[in-house]
């Protein structure tokens, strides 16, 4: 059973003009994510935090609550498998709060183009 489905766009070039992409990066992104996006190049890790940032915004609107108290930036890990598929691990409180609100299986999906990035979370109990 579907617990919630959020869906973000991002326009890609509103993170290419901030005016500290890391300071952004350090702001919404976990230890593994931050780990990741050092390693790429300035015009992979613009397109990358554009999805991270999608991404979470997905999965705060699929909980219902968006970005507050436990659900925050840094407590939404989104993570790559093998083949690159996106993979949703909640950190910290929000792993016992996707935990009591009885969530089983986790869906994301990323894509972007020259303009924008875009995510679709589902969150099914």
């Amino acid at each position: 059973m579907i617990f919630g489905i959020g869906t973000d766009i991002v326009e890609i070039k509103r993170i290419e003009t901030m005016t500290s992409l890391d300071k952004f990066a350090s702001k919404i992104l976990s230890h593994n994510e931050k780990e990741f996006y050092d390693s790429l190049t300035n015009q992979k890790q613009i397109v990358y935090i554009s999805k991270q940032f999608a991404a979470k915004e997905a999965i705060a609107k699929a909980i219902g609550t968006g970005i507050r108290n436990d659900t925050h930036f840094k407590n939404i890990e989104i993570l790559r498998d093998k083949n690159g598929a996106p993979i949703f691990n909640a950190l910290n409180k929000l792993e016992k709060i996707i935990s009591d609100l009885g969530i089983t299986r986790t869906h994301v999906s990323l894509a972007d183009e020259r303009d924008y990035a875009i995510a679709i979370a589902v969150l099914e109990k």
